[in-house]
């Protein structure tokens, strides 16, 4: 299944979760077996290709709370890699670095385990949207502060229109999907 096949199976929920918001919803995609094991390969075949050449390594694929679960765990499975969370402040156990931002509603914090990382490891991370770029943008500075260093951010979707990518500076962002 290609990218349009996916992109076909993503449905469209007008004012949700609230009035002037067109939330683009993957879980029809992942109720496809099929659909989600090609999406998983697109994406870890797209990592593989800037990310690990020249016999570069990804130590980790970083994957953020919630929706990012669902896919940087299989990523990083197919990489022989680490799977390291970015969860949400309070949900980590041990010393926690964190780092907060903007929502499109509203505020938020994300914590990172401090020892989940060494200095110089390469990183993905990886989420299912980018909107306005306040959530993949902490993480990247999240990671950061604990001495990675973001090879590339990959999102499943990506919404063009709200200027998200710009908000990575030179930080490398792949999307699969744009809407």
């Amino acid at each position: 299944m290609g990218i349009e096949e996916i992109k076909a199976l993503v449905s469209s929920h007008p004012d949700f979760p609230k009035p002037g918001i067109l939330f683009q919803d993957i879980f029809p995609v992942l109720r496809n077996p099929q659909a989600f094991e090609d999406l998983i390969s697109l994406l870890t075949a797209q990592i593989k290709e800037p990310c690990c050449k020249d016999g570069q390594k990804v130590n980790a694929v970083i994957g953020l709370d919630s929706r990012g679960f669902l896919f940087a765990p299989m990523i990083a499975v197919r990489l022989n890699t680490a799977f390291v969370p970015v969860r949400k402040v309070g949900k980590l156990p041990g010393a926690c670095e964190s780092q907060s931002y903007s929502l499109e509603y509203g505020n938020a914090t994300f914590e990172i385990q401090k020892d989940s990382l060494k200095s110089g490891d390469r990183v993905v991370v990886v989420d299912d949207l980018m909107a306005t770029g306040g959530t993949m943008t902490a993480a990247c500075s999240l990671v950061e502060k604990i001495g990675g260093v973001v090879a590339e951010a990959v999102v499943v979707i990506e919404l063009p229109a709200l200027n998200g990518r710009q908000k990575l500076g030179d930080r490398p962002l792949y999307s699969l999907l744009q809407y």
